[in-house]
Parts: C-alpha cells; structure tokens; sequence
C-alpha cells in the first residue's frame, strides 16, 4: 500500500475525471494507494477539505494556512486548535516560510508561522511545513518555538541535504515529490538517496507538481507510485519496499490509520 502524505483533493480539476471526484479516487485506489492527507491552505477552504476528509474513510486532513496565502482570515492559535482537535485532522499546517514572492515583507510569514507551531503543541499534533528561500529561518524558529516537541515533516522538499539534516535533527520527516523525477533535480534525488528509512515520505502535492511522464498534467494521488518509484530507484531498492516503509512512517508520524 501506498500513501500520498500530501494532497490538495478540494483544488484538482475533475473534469478529467467526468467530474467527479469519487472517480479521483478510485483512480488512486486502483494504483495502490490506501490513505491520503488533504491538506488545508486557508481557514476559507477548510470546511471542503473536512468534508472532503469525512466523506472517505481512507482520506485525513490537516488544518492551517500557507505561508503565501494573503487573502482571508490569518489565524489564531485558537482558531487552529479548535479545528485540530477534530479525529479527522491530523496535522497543524501548511505552514512556514516562504520568502520566493515576500523576499523583504515577510514578518507576517514568521509570526503565523510561530502560531501554527504553538498551535500544534497545544493540540498535540504534527506539523507540516512548506519552506522556500528561507532556509535558515525556517530551522530558526522551529528551534526557538520547540517544534520537535511534536516533529512533523518538511513536504516537498526541495532544499539542500543540510536544511534536510537539521530537520531530521529535530525529528522530522523529509517528504518527495514529483520534483524528484524531474530531469535538472539530481541534487535531490542526492538527498533523497540519503534520507534514513525511517524519516521517508512521499507526495503528490496534486493538483501540482505531475511526475515524469505526466509533466503538464494536472496531478492527483495515483501518481504518487510514480514518485515512490524513483525513490526506490535512487535509493537502489523496489517499489515494494518503499511503499512498505513509507506507509509505515506516515502512521508513525500522523498516527494509525483509521476504518
């Protein structure tokens, strides 16, 4: 069994799928996955992701805001633990950093990313983390505001294998993406060859972000086994074997997976 750690199911474009979103996910379960994590961006968009999340059993979700979304409510630590303690949510997030398009005004970015992560204590669940171009502030305040009281994973990791070692040193999780099949990613598929066993994930991180071959395609959670197959390939193993751990760490991290 395969797991996408990672997916935004409430933003995939269904018309591929006759528009129907039972057919996304009978996709995903005819290749082999078993579980998926639809993941929040916005309190707005939280309800869909929920209902998402309570109308199939094999689908949890998080709650929180991404580090770029500026339009809506930017939360509290109450907002987000009153939410986090739903069964159905699993994680506090995305969250973090992300300098790309906010390289000077992003004191906001570190204050509700200090948030998320008091949030997530409280609550006592893992974190997500979307980090770009904010290496160093990123590890900072995790450090400072003692995330690895909770751990969590870095999603879409894309960063260099000494961010991935720092993060790793805090008890998280490192989490690939389509990205490592791409062709200008060796790098990546560097760290990703390094990742101890038991701190591997992988994602979909659909509707983005296709592997190889379906670049230029919106992407959904059946591609997962695409990315899980070049892990195993860089890593010199076999697709069942990464399946096999990597489900294993998910339910280490976000917990047993549920009827």
């Amino acid at each position: 069994m395969l797991i996408d750690s990672h997916c935004h199911l409430d933003r995939i474009d269904l018309e591929p799928f006759d528009g129907s979103l039972d057919k996304v996910m009978d996709s995903a379960r005819a290749a082999g996955v078993g579980h998926m994590l639809c993941v929040s961006i916005s309190l707005e968009e939280y309800p869909t992701v929920r209902g998402i999340a309570e109308r199939y059993a094999d689908v949890s979700c998080s709650v929180g805001v991404h580090p770029g979304e500026t339009e809506g409510a930017d939360p509290t630590v109450e907002d987000l633990v009153s939410r986090g303690r739903d069964p159905r949510v699993v994680a506090i997030g995305e969250t973090g950093l992300d300098y790309h398009y906010h390289p000077e005004d992003n004191e906001w970015q570190r204050e509700r990313f200090r948030t998320h992560i008091r949030a997530a204590r409280e609550v006592g669940k893992p974190l997500i983390i979307h980090t770009r171009d904010a290496r160093e502030d990123t590890i900072r305040i995790l450090k400072e505001e003692g995330a690895d009281q909770v751990r969590g994973v870095m999603h879409c990791f894309t960063e260099t294998w000494e961010m991935a070692q720092a993060a790793l040193d805090l008890g998280f999780y490192i989490s690939f993406s389509g990205i490592v099949t791409f062709r200008n990613a060796d790098e990546l598929r560097e760290v990703a060859r390094q990742v101890p066993d038991d701190r591997l994930l992988v994602e979909t991180d659909s509707p983005y972000l296709a592997p190889v071959p379906h670049r230029g395609k919106g992407n959904h959670p059946a591609w997962v086994r695409d990315v899980a197959a070049k892990v195993a390939e860089v890593r010199g193993s076999d697709l069942e074997s990464i399946a096999a751990l990597t489900t294993r760490n998910y339910q280490q991290l976000f917990g047993a997976l549920k009827d």
